[in-house]
């Protein structure tokens, strides 16, 4: 991946996580809202921070592993999102439609970015 694109990618999860946080810092004080608070504070700063490492790999297969699990963390906002979007209030409502696309945009971006990452790895073993 280019550097300008990595660095960009690189922003848009900083930007994702303090919109996460905004989305936090919102709720309100329900024990179920409390819950996904926690949840969403967790798996939605990960992806950046599990970026970062990634940019840092060992190797092909560190930056996959790495990868992957920003993967992970991304898919479990998501859901994390989902639920919070059926039981939102009217107030929350654009700022959860945001973060859930948002991360689904990241997701595609992951997703590709590791099909690409383990395309380059076979042919290099291959070539």
């Amino acid at each position: 991946m280019e550097s300008g694109k990595r660095n960009d990618l690189e922003e848009r999860l900083v930007d994702f996580a303090v919109s996460i946080s905004a989305l936090v810092e919102a709720l309100h004080p329900t024990i179920t809202e409390k819950y996904l608070a926690s949840q969403l504070i967790r798996s939605g700063f990960s992806p950046a921070l599990n970026y970062g490492e990634a940019r840092s790999a060992e190797s092909p297969n560190d930056f996959i592993h790495k990868m992957k699990i920003a993967l992970k963390e991304l898919r479990e906002t998501f859901n994390a999102l989902k639920i919070l979007s059926r039981i939102k209030s009217e107030k929350q409502e654009a700022l959860v439609a945001s973060c859930l696309n948002e991360c689904n945009e990241l997701i595609s971006i992951f997703v590709k970015s590791i099909q690409t990452a383990e395309r380059n790895r076979q042919q290099k073993k291959q070539g």
